[in-house]
């Protein structure tokens, strides 16, 4: 699959003309409103992947050329409770695969820059460690339980990880390998190093945005949400970004 591929969406786009639409709402008064249309399975699913939602690892995408692969990314980031990743775009806007994210791009909060010198501020602003994936880094994958903030910098199909940064990075972590083949599928890679990053920790988003995170996945999973909203005068734009437009549509909550 590559760029002029069909079912391929500029998911950051999507995801800032959502966010512009719903920053200003009252995160309780919606969540009151609309919980009487969703299951209580559904109430509890929501609660406890937001409970369980991570900030203190990130990922750092270097310029994904291949929307299949940016989409397995954002999967494998909402399957181990990542709340963000990060890409530099640099000359191409970043795509993503909806047959391959199955939704995931719903979920995690997609950031992305065109120059590296961007990113690097915004991470070193929240204070995450960059960690760079390398066949010689020093660090094992259990290695990574043990730092406590980071963003795990993965590098793009043709040319790997870009030398700004590399030299950004403070440390590297390998995936020990036994067999002929000398590198993994940048999502494979992925899987494999959150899976032990993630293991042993708990969630630690804050209370408010867990609240808004999930009264945004009530928004978007309810059909008719606005005009409901409406009816009880919280005002939002119909239909909105990203958001369920019928039964089918809302019945498909497979992540989370």
């Amino acid at each position: 699959m590559r760029r002029s591929t069909p079912c391929c969406s500029p998911v950051a786009v999507a995801q800032r003309k959502l966010l512009d639409l719903l920053r200003d709402l009252d995160a309780r008064a919606v969540a009151e409103v609309l919980e009487p249309f969703a299951t209580p399975e559904r109430i509890a699913r929501f609660r406890g992947v937001f409970a369980a939602r991570l900030d203190a690892i990130t990922v750092l995408m270097d310029a994904c050329y291949d929307p299949q692969n940016g989409a397995a990314v954002v999967r494998t980031c909402d399957a181990f409770g990542l709340q963000r990743m990060h890409i530099v775009e640099r000359s191409e806007t970043f795509l993503a695969s909806t047959n391959v994210a199955r939704g995931s791009e719903r979920w995690v909060d997609v950031h992305t820059y065109r120059t590296t010198a961007e990113a690097l501020a915004a991470l070193r602003a929240t204070g995450h460690e960059l960690i760079a994936t390398h066949p010689n880094g020093e660090l094992q994958p259990a290695d990574l339980r043990h730092i406590p903030r980071f963003a795990l910098i993965l590098g793009n199909e043709r040319d790997g990880i870009h030398p700004e940064l590399n030299a950004a990075a403070t440390r590297s972590v390998a995936i020990p390998m036994r067999g002929f083949a000398e590198s993994l599928n940048v999502s494979v890679a992925a899987a494999i190093l959150l899976q032990h990053a993630t293991s042993t920790r708990e969630g630690d988003l804050p209370e408010a945005e867990k609240a808004y995170l999930y009264a945004r996945a009530l928004i978007l999973t309810i059909p008719h949400a606005p005009e409901i909203l409406a009816a009880r005068g919280i005002s939002l734009p119909a239909p909105l970004p990203m958001a369920a437009t019928g039964r089918q549509g809302a019945g498909r909550v497979r992540s989370p």
